[in-house]
């Protein structure tokens, strides 16, 4: 089978599409065959050799790509709940062999039934960045109908998907963007956008239960002043688990007082069940920036790194889109 993999870390240029054996399930795992798959930050991080958290983890040569949308080929021996011809979405095993790649094998627990409104393309732009967004503001920020939540980074994948989760759950969403994605923002549903760089939000914002940090930004001196737009009480949460809070910040938390937590991503099914259903209802829409062919994947990764990418970016593994 095709898979672009990577035998030394690097740029772009280490990105190589070659043959490799198809992967064999164990007892746990599905076969997906592979149609799309997602691009995210985490797989160029992983091309460059990780950082702190993910480095001791990472074994060349690598299959990138965690963010996967196909159809069930085979199933482990332990399997129950999919049959062959399932057409499913999730996230492979991370940081392990993933799905750029005409096939791949991963745990059946971290998949379920995609979207049936979305081809293929759409649904792998949907499971690590959704899964990320639900973590957050669900898992660890426990966030209910009626309280305010504070989205920072609202227009990039993770945040698109956080701001229409809260809106279907019932909170008041507020979330800051560049000046050019405020309308975008907007249009997912927030009650208030503001530009990160002439409204600052603690100088605008105040008694919010919850703060979703989903912004690239790794700076715990904007993290303190965060702090001070949450209700005594609050939780402030960033998927950046990379970057630990510093003293300074668990002080200013506990002056507060307010929690913080650093939410890792959880591949859960159920989760990835629930967040079909909110996309078959059409309570959140998937926006799809660019689509590569498999073979120019290094462009994509290049696209990625500028940080400017509205909605997400796909791979196009197979040409066949119909949803299944």
């Amino acid at each position: 089978m095709k898979a672009v993999r990577i035998h030394a870390f690097g740029g772009p240029e280490v990105l190589q599409l070659e043959e490799t054996a198809r992967p064999v399930p164990a007892a746990d795992e599905i076969l997906v065959k592979v149609y799309a798959s997602g691009v995210n930050p985490v797989d160029w991080v992983v091309r460059e050799g990780g950082n702190d958290a993910l480095r001791a983890y990472l074994t060349l040569p690598l299959t990138l790509g965690w963010d996967v949308a196909g159809v069930v080929e085979e199933l482990g021996s332990e399997v129950t709940g999919f049959q062959q011809g399932d057409a499913v979405y999730g996230v492979p095993n991370f940081p392990g062999n993933g799905s750029y790649a005409e096939y791949c094998a991963a745990k059946a627990s971290q998949f379920a039934r995609k979207p049936t409104r979305l081809g293929f393309t759409e649904a792998a732009g949907v499971p690590l960045a959704a899964l990320t967004a639900w973590t957050g503001l669900f898992g660890h920020g426990r966030l209910q109908a009626g309280q305010r939540v504070l989205i920072q980074g609202a227009s990039g994948g993770v945040g698109s998907f956080a701001v229409q989760f809260a809106k279907a759950k019932g909170a008041y969403v507020i979330g800051t963007a560049s000046a050019g994605n405020l309308d975008y923002v907007k249009e997912l549903g927030a009650d208030e956008a503001l530009d990160y760089r002439t409204q600052p939000a603690e100088e605008l914002v105040r008694d919010v239960d919850v703060v979703l940090e989903a912004s690239p930004l790794r700076d715990n001196a904007a993290r303190i002043k965060t702090v001070r737009v949450l209700k005594p009480g609050g939780i402030f949460v960033s998927v950046n688990v990379d970057f630990p809070f510093d003293e300074a910040l668990q002080a200013a938390l506990a002056q507060q007082p307010a929690t913080g937590e650093l939410a890792p991503n959880q591949p859960r099914q159920d989760w990835l069940h629930e967040i079909a259903q909110l996309i078959d209802a059409e309570q959140v829409k998937v926006v799809i920036s660019r689509v590569y062919p498999l073979a120019q994947v290094a462009d994509a990764h290049r696209e990625s790194q500028t940080w400017h990418v509205q909605g997400k970016l796909v791979l196009e593994i197979r040409p066949n889109d119909e949803p299944a």
